[in-house]
């Protein structure tokens, strides 16, 4: 039995491997003995499960699989549960033993026979939950169906199905309420009126009608009019907030690098999928960004996500369902910023100046690599290229692609930048960008955020509330650094800042 254990599983089943044993032993025999009766049992024994395996591979059984995720998709740390519908389309009848191949990081991949004893219709219904910890898209399946001949002597496994693609978002965390908003009001909504020449009076009454209160009667405007003129209601407009998502490798390379498992990424292949470029500080910009987003949808801002160069904020973004958007109003796009954050990585040195439908990489360029992460910043290109990473020919960030975008939308509301280490040349670049908004915030997250202060300052002069955090310290902690009303923080989140650093 022993012996048996030790043969492949994937041609024959022990009966059909014993089968085997015993004809080859016939054989042996029939040989020594020289027995015709012994030859023709040993004949049988041998081609009985050789026939079975050949059947068994030839008329293969058809299947049809519907997978279904509720939610979908799902937040980080949040379960989600599959639910499987398996129905046999072609010939044939029989058991099968099925997987749901699953990558590693979900656990044991679930096992189930095929027809379920409820199934109903010729379908049969399963389900399980998966939760991740980490962002991304993972492959979930196919499905895998071990088959076996009516005899039970040969086996064979395949897929039956693609699989599926589960997206997984960044949640977000609840973040203090601050005076972010400014002039515009903490609702979400302005009035404004529109002026023009030669009257203010003129352009701010017309005409009176039938049905208009006597208390909106504008009576210098009727005076020089000769009649009737009231105020004209103001018009209500939704304010709009720019978010800069830095997404630069050079940015964020300092911290070390998270490998997720997905579909899609560049990279060199993991046991679940590809790496994601990625690191400890980009993972808290990410969390700020969906964050942020939310903090302000829900007080009625739309929403605008560009990234350091001025071009939309997921325009490389494999999880982006429109890579080339920038502007997200209502529930809807805040969905959208969510699912194109599950899968956005780092960009840079290694990536090639493409569009979302662009190549992300290569086998050896898509997954961390110590060496950049400790390399200066001088060099993070020079040693890019050492690993085969091409020099990304995109525009300087912070430069004038980025100001035309934040000019042509000067002053409808508040701009927060969420950066990555910048230097001096691109502080001093960013800082004039203050004048285009309502309010401007700027959080640098770095490893060593002590080592920001003069870039800090630079904002600051160009009107920026600025603030460096490591990773360690809370969102909400750094973001408490913008209230207007000089609120301090908590006692925890001042515990944290004394711990992990926060440079004003």
């Amino acid at each position: 039995m022993a012996l048996l254990d030790r043969l492949p599983r994937h041609l024959f089943s022990q009966r059909g491997w014993g089968l085997l044993a015993a004809g080859a032993v016939s054989l042996l025999a029939a040989q020594i003995m020289g027995r015709r009766d012994l030859l023709s049992l040993s004949v049988l024994l041998i081609v009985l499960p050789l026939i079975s395996l050949a059947g068994i591979r030839l008329v293969k059984p058809k299947f049809q699989v519907y997978r279904e995720f509720n939610p979908s998709p799902v937040e980080t740390s949040a379960a989600t549960t599959v639910r499987l519908a398996v129905a046999r389309t072609g010939q044939g009848t029989g058991r099968a033993i099925m997987e749901e191949r699953l990558p590693p990081r979900f656990g044991e991949s679930p096992a189930f026979r095929f027809p379920a004893r409820s199934a109903t219709g010729g379908t049969s219904r399963y389900e399980y939950h998966l939760r991740s910890s980490q962002r991304g898209q993972f492959l979930i399946g196919p499905v895998t169906a071990e088959f076996t001949d009516p005899f039970g002597l040969s086996l064979h496994r395949q897929a039956i199905d693609d699989g599926d693609t589960l997206t997984v978002t960044p949640a977000a965390v609840e973040l203090p309420v601050t005076g972010l908003a400014g002039a515009r009001g903490n609702d979400g909504v302005t009035a404004t009126r529109i002026r023009a020449n030669p009257s203010d009076d003129d352009v701010m009454t017309r005409e009176y009608r039938h049905g208009d209160p006597m208390r909106r009667v504008h009576w210098p405007a009727t005076a020089r009019h000769g009649a009737l003129m009231v105020r004209q209601e103001e018009s209500v407009t939704t304010p709009e907030a720019t978010i800069i998502l830095d997404q630069r490798f050079v940015a964020f390379s300092g911290s070390p690098g998270t490998g997720f498992g997905g579909i899609g990424f560049g990279g060199s292949a993991a046991a679940d999928g590809h790496d994601m470029l990625t690191s400890g500080t980009f993972e808290w910009a990410v969390v700020a960004a969906i964050s942020v987003s939310t903090h302000l949808a829900e007080r009625n801002y739309a929403l605008r996500l560009l990234d350091a160069r001025g071009e939309p904020a997921f325009l490389r973004s494999p999880s982006a369902p429109e890579p080339e958007a920038e502007e997200y109003v209502g529930t809807g796009g805040l969905q959208s910023i969510a699912e194109s954050l599950a899968a956005i990585q780092l960009s840079g040195p290694h990536h090639g100046h493409h569009g979302h439908h662009g190549h992300h990489g290569h086998n050896e360029a898509g997954r961390w690599s110590p060496a950049l992460a400790a390399a200066p910043r001088k060099d993070a290109a020079a040693i890019g290229r050492d690993h085969g990473f091409a020099q990304d020919p995109g525009p300087a960030p912070f430069d004038d692609g980025l100001m035309d975008k934040l000019s042509a939308h000067r002053m409808r509301g508040p701009i927060i930048a969420l950066l990555g280490r910048v230097s001096m040349a691109e502080a001093n670049a960013l800082a004039p960008a203050a004048g285009y908004g309502a309010n401007a915030f700027a959080i640098i997250v770095a490893e060593r955020p002590s080592e920001f202060h003069e870039q800090l300052e630079e904002l600051r002069r160009g009107g920026w509330r600025a603030v460096a955090v490591s990773p360690a310290v809370p969102v909400p902690a750094a973001w408490s650094h913008f209230d207007q009303g000089g609120a301090a923080l908590d006692t925890a989140a001042a515990d944290v800042r004394r711990g992990a650093g926060v440079t004003r």
